[in-house]
């Protein structure tokens, strides 16, 4: 079981998300606490980085997620639009 935090800033965006991504995003959550930061399932799932993910959440939606050094810590550093994604 892993561990998933999200950043503040990261938090503020989502409340900005609709309901249905969001939901999405819930999801997602929970497949990283039970699966880790490997989620090939997920639509346009890529590493990103050495210890970077992002998958998409909708067509407009993507979240981004780092775990590092294989530990059980996953933080997500960005959920929001495509547009502004830091990739």
């Amino acid at each position: 079981m892993f561990s998933v935090s999200i950043k503040k800033k990261t938090l503020k965006e989502v409340e900005k998300m609709p309901i249905s991504v969001q939901e999405s995003l819930t999801v997602l959550l929970d497949d990283l606490r039970e699966k880790g930061p490997s989620q090939p399932g997920w639509p346009n799932y890529s590493k990103i980085g050495k210890e970077m993910y992002h998958c998409h959440l909708s067509r407009k939606w993507v979240a981004c997620w780092y775990c590092e050094n294989k530990s059980l810590i996953i933080e997500v550093y960005y959920a929001g639009s495509r547009e502004n994604a830091p990739y």
